[in-house]
């Protein structure tokens, strides 16, 4: 009988000895999970301080000129190419603001059409300039080690950005046939000095519904 009160006792022990291994076992994962989530919080903060949910009130009428395109749209992007030829591609952008409203920044995302390749990005930020009454708009593609600046605002209807490319060639972007829903984005070129124009890219955009931006967003 004294053994088995024994070996009963030594039972009991072992049990309690795998709880608290157990117990001990699962604050450790749980510790591990929650430095896991604050390592990604801390990748994550820079951009949740970057954005802005509105205009700055300083930028008073001016905030409209860019305003109406915050959101998702999704691009039939259209390239005319040097030999003649018209690339299609799909993809989407992306409109906010940022640094508490001051500016405005898009991002250009290019759809692969081959699994395994990577996406086509670039991006832009505009600022209202206040001495050149003007909005300086600088975009960079880094794959492509491209960076362009711009100037420019709206022209009756449309919106006209112009600039130099770095073969001295003149550029014009506008933001053609605006409307609540779609808008046509054209970037054109100049080799002559303003005497003629190419156009080199055409793309139309349609807003994408609040509900399935986020899930399409996240699946790219």
């Amino acid at each position: 009988m004294m053994s088995m009160i024994l070996m009963g006792g030594a039972v009991r022990c072992l049990l309690w000895t795998a709880a608290a291994a157990s117990v001990l076992i699962l604050l450790s994962s749980n510790d591990v999970e929650a430095q896991k989530l604050q390592a990604a919080d801390a990748r994550q903060a820079m951009v949740s301080v970057l954005s802005a949910p509105s205009p700055h009130p300083s930028l008073g009428e001016e905030a409209r000129v860019w305003d109406r395109f915050v959101g998702t749209w999704d691009c039939d992007y259209t390239f005319f190419l040097e030999d003649g030829g018209v690339r299609h591609s799909r993809g989407e952008l992306e409109f906010g603001w940022v640094l508490d409203g001051r500016a405005i920044q898009d991002i250009w995302i290019t759809y692969s059409k081959e699994a395994g390749k990577e996406r086509g990005i670039g991006t832009s930020v505009r600022f209202f300039d206040n001495k050149s009454k003007m909005w300086q708009v600088v975009f960079i593609s880094p794959a492509y080690n491209a960076v362009v600046t711009v100037r420019g605002g709206t022209e009756g209807d449309r919106i006209v950005l112009r600039g130099v490319d770095d073969e001295d060639s003149m550029l014009r972007w506008s933001f053609n046939d605006i409307k609540p829903d779609s808008f046509t984005w054209r970037g054109e070129k100049s080799r002559d000095g303003g005497k003629t124009w190419k156009l080199e890219e055409e793309h139309h955009m349609k807003r994408r519904a609040a509900a399935s931006a986020s899930s399409k967003t996240a699946r790219q």
